[in-house]
């Protein structure tokens, strides 16, 4: 044999997206990114993504949980069921031909990102301008977050309990809000700080007024004037932002990238990437031989704690409800089982090789913008820390999938071994006894302001997330 010939053989290449599409499949590229800038438009934090998601899957027939056990329903192959975890975290399912103890085909993916909250008590006024004091929520650069034109997201409990949602900065008319810089000619001292001190945490307040309130000889008149305005807009006192969660996020729309418009640029891609291809997907399954479920949590970006992330009982708790209404009699056995015997594809994104920084990637190693959606075998920080490592079995199962389904992947790993890491919720699942891996799409910038995604990347995700669930695995 040639060695052309064998090399053919033998060898592998990954695959640009881009390269194996026709024409027809191009446009549905740009298609379904379109509707995947809207969503990430619509769903800046948590709150709105879960409501977004509740609100189209209505839509599409599912009905809640709390209908099903108040009719006394009992669930069906084809039924379309969801939960909604206090507006933040949500599940979908739709109910197999198999009984639950047999399993579940499910895709877990964030609904958090990287972004800075503000604080409870966090008005005040400073040489006639009013701020917010605010706390970064995950990992961010710090630097990366001033001179922006910023929005606030926020939802307010007044002592009545009236709940007062208010986005300002989104609307063409809207004013926006910043966060200062020194100019260059007075940063002498903090150009010779590390990157990670240039700007602190305490130093990243809010800048949101400056006109006085006229009338009376007060003191704070700029920090009265931007009361006034809340209240006569929202109705709302100081004293309402300690039950707040207000949430600053970059103002403005995503954006195509490119001459070629062949990425998406945006705020909080990881890991709405992954939300909003996982939920595409489930919107397509109608009758699936294993229940095929969504999950879309918070907090991941700060460690999946509290009552509204993967380390919650709110899908155990879930599956315990469905399993209640579908056999004859609940054991808590039949949710152990149905949990251990399911296979997972945790979605998440990962750093997608950057030509502009590859002293810290392995580039043998490192997913590449455009080559597919990339399975991850282990994440994790330096020796493995942390990761779920899937195991050889189950990765040969979703390779054979793929292959089989023609659906273009990559492997990829983050980052040199040792320069850093990360983690997902896949370690959580895992301890179920689940088959869990890694999979979800390379991203440019990640945890910046703004993200970068290939379109032929998210067309890819989409459709292997679709095949997962179709397919008896």
């Amino acid at each position: 044999m040639k060695g052309k010939e064998l090399q053919e053989k033998l060898t592998h290449k990954w695959k640009n997206v881009w390269e194996v599409l026709d024409n027809e499949e191009q446009e549905k590229v740009f298609a379904i990114n379109e509707e995947y800038r809207a969503f990430l438009d619509k769903g800046k934090t948590e709150r709105e993504a879960a409501l977004e998601i509740i609100k189209v899957a209505s839509e599409n027939g599912y009905i809640s949980i709390e209908e099903v056990i108040e009719k006394g329903i009992k669930p069906v192959p084809g039924m379309k069921i969801y939960g909604n975890n206090k507006d933040k975290s949500v599940v979908l399912f739709v109910i197999g031909e198999e009984r639950l103890e047999k399993g579940m085909n499910i895709i877990g993916s964030h609904l958090d990102a990287p972004r800075i909250d503000v604080k409870q008590n966090p008005l005040y006024e400073d040489s006639d301008f009013a701020l917010l004091k605010t706390h970064y929520y995950g990992g961010i650069k710090k630097y990366q977050w001033v001179t922006l034109p910023l929005a606030l997201h926020g939802v307010v409990i007044k002592s009545n309990g009236e709940k007062i949602n208010i986005v300002i900065g989104e609307d063409e008319n809207d004013p926006v809000f910043f966060i200062t810089d020194l100019l260059p000619h007075l940063a002498k001292d903090q150009m010779e700080k590390k990157l990670s001190e240039g700007i602190t945490g305490e130093g990243l307040n809010l800048l949101i007024g400056s006109i006085p309130y006229k009338n009376g000889d007060i003191n704070e008149k700029v920090k009265l004037n931007v009361l006034n305005i809340l209240n006569e807009k929202y109705g709302i006192v100081e004293e309402d932002f300690t039950s707040a969660e207000f949430e600053i996020v970059p103002a403005g729309k995503s954006k195509d990238v490119g001459i070629d418009r062949g990425m998406v640029g945006g705020y909080g891609q990881d890991d709405r990437v992954c939300v909003f291809t996982s939920f595409k997907a489930i919107l397509d399954v109608e009758k699936p031989k294993k229940t095929a479920v969504a999950l879309f949590v918070d907090k991941e970006e700060i460690g999946s704690v509290g009552n509204t992330s993967m380390e919650s009982m709110f899908f155990e708790n879930m599956v315990s409800e469905l399993i209640n209404l579908m056999e004859e009699k609940y054991s808590e056995l039949i949710v152990k089982r149905a949990l251990a015997n399911s296979s997972v594809l945790s979605a998440d994104t990962l750093a997608g090789f950057d030509p502009n920084y590859p002293e810290v990637l392995d580039k043998k190693n490192s997913p590449f913008i455009g080559n597919g959606i990339t399975l991850v075998k282990y994440t994790g920080v330096r020796g493995k820390g942390g990761s779920n490592d899937a195991n050889s079995e189950y990765l040969g199962r979703i390779r054979k999938l793929f292959n089989d389904n023609n659906i273009v992947w990559q492997m990829g790993e983050l980052g040199k071994v040792d320069q850093g890491g990360g983690g997902t919720i896949a370690y959580i699942l895992a301890k179920y006894g689940m088959e869990v891996v890694d999979c979800g799409v390379p991203l440019l910038s990640v945890h910046a302001p703004y993200e970068i995604a290939s379109k032929a990347d998210v067309y890819m995700t989409y459709k292997g997330y679709n095949v997962f669930y179709e397919k008896n695995i």
